[in-house]
């Protein structure tokens, strides 16, 4: 049997890149999967047809998770469509190369709406549905955090945000066996990384040098720990961010 089976999820920016890798991966393990995204319905909707052309359950379902009523929306869907909830994945992310001399309010407010409040309204949303068996709370931080990349302080600080937000709702939601756990992924070549122009890039070849592996990440690298998480077999782990970063440090 399919570890997942009968369990629902939603993964929050899963129009591409990471969240698709993930919301594919917990369908494939049989998890019906509530697709997020913001403005690519295009690509969610494709994510969708793969899902379902291999068998699994998905919909997609538009909302920005920095809104309070589309987080709502998002998961009065999810549950009208599948009718439970187990598993929230909080994908959801903005980034830019910001130097301190070009970081304004509404940069700072960007990053932050997207990377911190929508990761906290998201998982409130969540814990008012898991069901008395509790749930899994996957967030995605990023290896950033210990990297310190120059021009990268606000990315920086909302993933640094993450990781402490993951270890207190950790605490906060455990009794109500609703684990919280946070993937910090290094490098991954993925849509944005090519829009970015970082993959064929110096900076890439710097990155792979750092990188014990030898190689940039995909996004199987990081949905395997996912589904790890949102499995049975992760049920003693809680408030842990894990790095998956090929050695990257």
């Amino acid at each position: 049997m399919s570890k997942l089976a009968g369990k629902t999820a939603v993964v929050t920016g899963a129009s591409k890149g990471i969240g698709a890798g993930i919301a594919k991966a917990l369908a494939a393990e049989g998890a019906a999967v509530a697709v997020n995204y913001a403005s690519d319905q295009v690509g969610a909707e494709k994510v969708v047809a793969e899902i379902t052309a291999a068998g699994g359950k998905a919909i997609a379902v538009q909302g920005s998770v920095a809104k309070s009523e589309e987080v709502v929306r998002l998961f009065e869907t999810a549950q009208t469509a599948f009718g439970s909830l187990d598993i929230l994945v909080n994908n959801a992310g903005v980034y830019a190369f910001t130097p301190l001399e070009a970081v304004t309010e509404a940069e700072f407010n960007r990053q932050f709406d997207t990377n911190v409040l929508g990761l906290l309204l998201a998982t409130q949303e969540a814990a008012k549905r898991f069901g008395p068996e509790g749930g899994s709370v996957i967030n995605i931080s990023s290896s950033a955090v210990t990297l310190e990349i120059p021009a990268f302080s606000i990315y920086t600080a909302t993933k640094a945000s993450v990781d402490a937000i993951t270890r207190v709702l950790a605490k906060e939601l455990g009794p109500r066996k609703i684990r919280v756990n946070a993937i910090a992924p290094g490098a991954v070549e993925t849509e944005g990384t090519h829009t970015a122009g970082i993959i064929g890039s110096d900076f890439e070849t710097q990155i792979v040098a750092g990188t014990a592996l030898g190689r940039m990440g995909q996004t199987s690298d990081i949905a395997s720990v996912a589904t790890f998480l949102a499995s049975p077999e992760s049920f003693w782990i809680t408030g842990e961010v894990i790095a998956v970063a090929g050695g990257n440090r």
